[in-house]
């Protein structure tokens, strides 16, 4: 019967509940009421301007470069590369223009881009326990493609500028023009500039030293060969009409109208 007892005083023991060794004040948080709006929804046809993709492309990029290598490696463990845009340039080479009015639509251009490859390398020496050498390179690129009219998304608009010039004639001699008296005037259209975003990038690369090297051999040259498709979305900001419905959220106001 004693037995039973310990072996009850036991149980009550480990049935104690764990007490907080550091606590810190709490808030309980009271549940709010939680109600669905309703909307008032109205078709329409608004005029919106917005950022509009012109064209997207896959451009292909090849360059070659040696990076010197301090101290001398012995084995490339591991290389990772990011791509960088520096320009996104459109250049309009042939128009069409809209209606009568000084606004064109590019049916034909040419795409500059140029930028970088950031190019962290981590490489081994001949030591037997030396640590990793890390080596950072930035390799500059740049070229262009040409955009048909078939490429184009949605073509890029562009407004063209004027300028006139009247010339008079001299007031006291009608066969001589006055040279110190001209009439100006000037049409400038301000136009929204295309601009670049970089979609993504996909690196092909053979890395080798130019001097061929014994086994476990030190070089201090590393030569790359790098193909890279990056691809390219151009955008401009354009005005569009678009069929839509207008949503305005409806709530009580507490006002009796």
């Amino acid at each position: 019967m004693k037995n039973c007892n310990n072996s009850n005083n036991s149980q009550q023991q480990q049935a104690q509940p764990l007490q907080p060794a550091c606590t810190v004040p709490s808030t309980q948080q009271i549940p709010v009421a939680d109600n669905a709006v309703v909307n008032n929804e109205t078709p329409s046809t608004p005029i919106m301007k917005v950022p509009v993709v012109l064209v997207e492309r896959s451009l292909q990029i090849v360059v070659e470069s040696d990076i010197p290598l301090v101290p001398p490696a012995t084995e490339i463990k591991r290389v990772t590369k990011n791509a960088f845009l520096n320009q996104v340039k459109l250049v309009p080479v042939t128009f069409v223009q809209i209606d009568d009015s000084n606004f064109f639509e590019v049916t034909r251009a040419k795409l500059f881009v140029s930028g970088f490859i950031r190019k962290n390398i981590e490489y081994s020496t001949n030591a037997c326990q030396g640590v990793l050498q890390d080596r950072i390179v930035e390799v500059p690129f740049s070229g262009f493609a040409e955009i048909t009219a078939g490429e184009f998304l949605s073509p890029p608009v562009i407004g063209l500028s004027d300028s006139k010039k009247a010339y008079f004639l001299n007031d006291t001699n009608g066969e001589v023009p006055r040279l110190d008296k001209n009439f100006f005037a000037n049409s400038v259209t301000y136009n929204e500039q295309p601009y670049g975003e970089l979609i993504g990038a996909n690196f092909f690369e053979l890395d080798f030293s130019p001097v061929t090297v014994a086994p476990e051999g030190q070089f201090g040259t590393l030569r790359e060969k790098i193909v890279m498709d990056v691809i390219v979305k151009v955008l401009q900001v354009q005005q569009h009409r678009v069929a839509a419905t207008r949503i305005i959220p409806t709530f009580g106001t507490g006002l009796d109208c």
